[in-house]
């Protein structure tokens, strides 16, 4: 578990040169000030979480029962609310804003996203398969998967056989990225790398819970 994280949202991928003059591919996460609405700690809700929110959201378009919970941390209303799992949440108060200064340049940390959704995919897109064979008599099977069991024995199709189906769209975790720059001012990361899901899309940072320090 992470006792560091933080919600932000992707903004698109570039290049940055490092101190021995190579260029890094970098993935740009913008990270608003999040607000804490509500600190979960195990002796009343049986484990550790931080419920932060971000952006500005208008009191009218909300719920009355959304708007409570708001009110009763008194923390202006956000887009959305994210709970964030930790170790230990001692040390949060109620309206904290956290924002890129948790991270510091050469940190490893791990990000969660949903990725793309690419729709119904065959078993060479999905699953990388070799295919059938181009000619010496394929006809129309070019792509397909080939085999997929016996025949009277086991007389079925094993569960998690590999096919064709939905790809993409699931949640996607990224160990131990490594944090490039992090401008505070500006309220940008800087990840070494690739990060799952679109431009636009929520991402949430943690420190690295394994791995390199």
């Amino acid at each position: 578990m992470a006792d560091k994280a933080l919600v932000g949202e992707k903004v698109g991928m570039t290049q940055v040169w490092d101190d021995q003059n190579r260029v890094v591919p970098v993935t740009v996460l913008k990270v608003s000030p999040c607000r804490v609405v509500q600190i979960k700690r195990p002796e009343s809700d049986g484990y550790s979480a931080l419920q932060v929110t971000y952006g500005n959201k208008k009191v009218r378009s909300m719920t009355k029962p959304e708007a409570g919970h708001f009110d009763k941390a008194a923390v202006e209303p956000g887009v959305r609310l994210v709970e964030l799992r930790m170790d230990d949440t001692n040390g949060y108060e109620l309206g904290q804003e956290l924002g890129a200064d948790l991270f510091a340049p050469g940190m490893r940390i791990d990000v969660t996203a949903v990725s793309k959704g690419k729709g119904t995919a065959g078993g060479m897109k999905r699953h990388n398969f070799k295919g059938l064979p181009a000619s010496h008599g394929a006809h129309r099977v070019h792509r397909a998967p080939g085999a997929i069991g016996a025949c009277a024995t086991p007389a079925r199709v094993f569960k998690g056989t590999r096919m064709a189906g939905r790809m993409g769209a699931a949640k996607v975790t990224t160990l131990n990225l490594e944090i490039v720059s992090a401008d505070v001012e500006r309220e940008l990361v800087l990840v070494k790398g690739s990060v799952p899901g679109p431009r636009g899309g929520l991402v949430l940072v943690r420190n690295a819970i394994k791995g390199r320090p």
